[in-house]
């Protein structure tokens, strides 16, 4: 059975505890703020990362989760019933917390799914696609290509994105396949984000080998200017 679908009760301990403690530190002067850079409907607390990064080290030491059901349940809790972004930023970095490194596989794929499509913003997305699919491509690419090459086609762009950023941090084991026919099926589309995403994913990879970036943006004139400047940054 999917992890995803198991029903199980979250860990409502926890989940108040995430709670309390962004309560307690937040910040109203800075909540508007927050909120306009990121051009989000859903409000902030005004907690910053490294003040959210104190809740999550205490919260999560202080509430293990013993089954791998009751984890996804608990991050889909947290994420679906937020008011304040924080919450989904903590429920994202549940999802990725070392002590559930074990149960990362293609099973939460449904779960990331979720994540991307409801969160259809960038900052969620890039971390998702970056830190949670990233790895399970390189994990189980049999698995997770398929998916990727019907994302790349997919009508929501977030999908979209998540397949053309997700190897940013593959390096040397980029499918480059992969990576190009991502890439081309999104070559046409003026989104920004995509775009910005293509030139972003060719830039990390020309760390590792520029010969080939270069050949691909040679062969590709159809690529943006936005996509260009940012795949030839330091070439």
């Amino acid at each position: 059975m999917s992890l995803y679908r198991a029903r199980v009760a979250p860990k409502h301990s926890l989940i108040a505890a995430v709670r309390t403690g962004l309560r307690e530190l937040a910040n109203p002067d800075k909540a508007p703020d927050m909120q306009a850079y990121m051009k989000s409907e859903m409000p902030y607390l005004g907690v910053q990362k490294p003040a959210r990064k104190t809740v999550e080290k205490a919260v999560f030491a202080a509430h293990v989760i013993a089954e791998p059901a009751d984890w996804v349940d608990t991050v889909l809790t947290l994420w679906r019933d937020a008011t304040y972004r924080e919450e989904r930023y903590i429920a994202i970095d549940l999802s990725g917390d070392r002590r559930y490194a074990a149960w990362q596989n293609s099973g939460l794929l449904p779960m990331y799914d979720e994540l991307i499509v409801t969160g259809a913003w960038w900052d969620y997305v890039d971390e998702i696609a970056n830190r949670r699919i990233g790895p399970l491509l390189r994990a189980e690419p049999l698995v997770l290509k398929p998916i990727m090459l019907k994302w790349s086609v997919d009508a929501d762009r977030w999908r979209r994105r998540t397949s053309i950023i997700c190897q940013l941090a593959s390096k040397a084991a980029t499918d480059t396949d992969l990576l190009a026919s991502c890439i081309e099926a999104n070559v046409d589309d003026p989104d920004f984000f995509l775009r910005k995403g293509i030139g972003w994913a060719l830039r990390e990879y020309a760390k590792t080998d520029p010969a080939w970036v270069r050949g691909f943006v040679a062969a590709h004139p159809g690529l943006s200017g936005l996509s260009k400047r940012e795949a030839m940054k330091h070439l």
